[in-house]
């Protein structure tokens, strides 16, 4: 059973500079099955994770946005 992609075609840096829970709640919006905010320099695994958008958040600001 092949699984529903999230919308691929926006563009992830449009996350950027949003509230970090607006910019969740967009994910959500568009398919995002799971949402991971980070701090800066925090240690993450390197996996790739179909259906996952990753924040970087700064004083509650997202400040980078990438997939998986």
């Amino acid at each position: 059973m092949e699984l529903e992609q999230p919308e691929r075609d926006e563009a992830l840096a449009a996350y950027e500079g949003l509230d970090a829970d607006e910019a969740e709640q967009r994910a959500r919006t568009r398919g995002w099955t799971a949402v991971r905010r980070l701090e800066p320099d925090s240690m993450v695994t390197m996996e790739y994770r179909q259906g996952r958008i990753n924040f970087t958040v700064e004083g509650a600001r997202v400040t980078k946005c990438w997939a998986g």
